[in-house]
């Protein structure tokens, strides 16, 4: 088959490289778990020399959690300059980039992505173009299938570069008054298998545990808490950097008293022997 044009037709861009830097890359990649598609990996093979030589550059920007405002001139700078933005929802993304002037090109990579999105951004930052990952909200890569698009191109050699910013769970964390030396974070707890037993785990933890919850969910998870450390001293943030942004804190019992289920929630789980402001 003919090899991707994507790969080897790319004569704007300088492909002159040393026999021993394509070598030295070669060692690095695992051709043969590129992709599921055999054909594409074949490709590869037959133009990794100026591929490689070309490869663009991955960011991963964070966006804000709520509030707009809540964005680095950098994240704005580098989705201004990028060829094409990568987002989880292009139609939520764009309200973000309308705001900011922002109209580079949107391709959407969410959960439900098959291998041939996959595939297709790979060989555009493969080609030398530079790509911007950004998730709904927040960071990408933290609970967010963004990971997958990432994972590929560091195990591919691509230079992946963080433009750090918003993290809601961090946020939560900022404010919640529970110890941060040291914290274990769930990301959305399952919904049903498993359930019990991880939380028989986190009510031995010696460490605060942050996890995301749906408001669907909310009182259930509350009252699994209850169930398995009863008293036991919890933070929930609701609507984050929002208008109705809140934390209520204390007893879980009292605490789930007060919760009203909208919104987003991060919810944090002090450690078994957590005093109150260390009293």
């Amino acid at each position: 088959m003919t090899p991707d044009p994507l790969h080897c037709n790319n004569s704007s861009r300088n492909t002159t490289n040393s026999s021993e830097n394509v070598e030295a890359r070669g060692k690095r990649i695992r051709l043969d778990t590129m992709t599921s598609d055999k054909t594409f990996a074949a490709e590869f093979v037959n133009c990794s020399r100026i591929a490689y030589s070309a490869a663009g550059l991955l960011y991963t920007v964070a966006t804000p959690i709520g509030n707009l405002s809540d964005i680095t001139y950098r994240a704005v700078e580098v989705l201004k300059s990028v060829d094409l933005i990568v987002a989880e929802d292009t139609r939520h993304s764009k309200v973000l980039l309308d705001k900011y002037g922002i109209t580079k090109p949107l391709e959407s990579f969410h959960a439900h992505s098959d291998d041939s999105k996959l595939d297709l951004l790979i060989r555009k930052l493969l080609a030398g173009e530079n790509l911007a990952l950004i998730s709904d909200a927040g960071t990408p890569g933290i609970s967010d299938p963004g990971f997958r698009l990432i994972s590929k191109a560091v195990e591919l050699g691509v230079k992946v570069i963080p433009i750090p910013g918003a993290s809601a769970f961090l946020t939560g964390l900022q404010a919640a008054g529970l110890p941060t030396d040291k914290f274990i974070y769930l990301g959305f707890l399952p919904i049903k298998k498993g359930r019990q037993t991880l939380f028989k785990k986190i009510a031995e933890e010696e460490k605060t545990i942050v996890f995301y919850e749906s408001p669907h969910r909310i009182q259930k998870t509350l009252s699994q808490i209850a169930e398995f450390m009863p008293g036991r001293y919890i933070s929930v943030a609701r609507e984050l950097t929002k208008i109705y942004e809140e934390f209520i804190a204390g007893p879980v019992e009292e605490v789930a008293k007060k919760v009203k289920p909208k919104g987003e929630f991060v919810v944090m789980i002090a450690p078994k022997d957590f005093k109150k402001f260390n009293r």
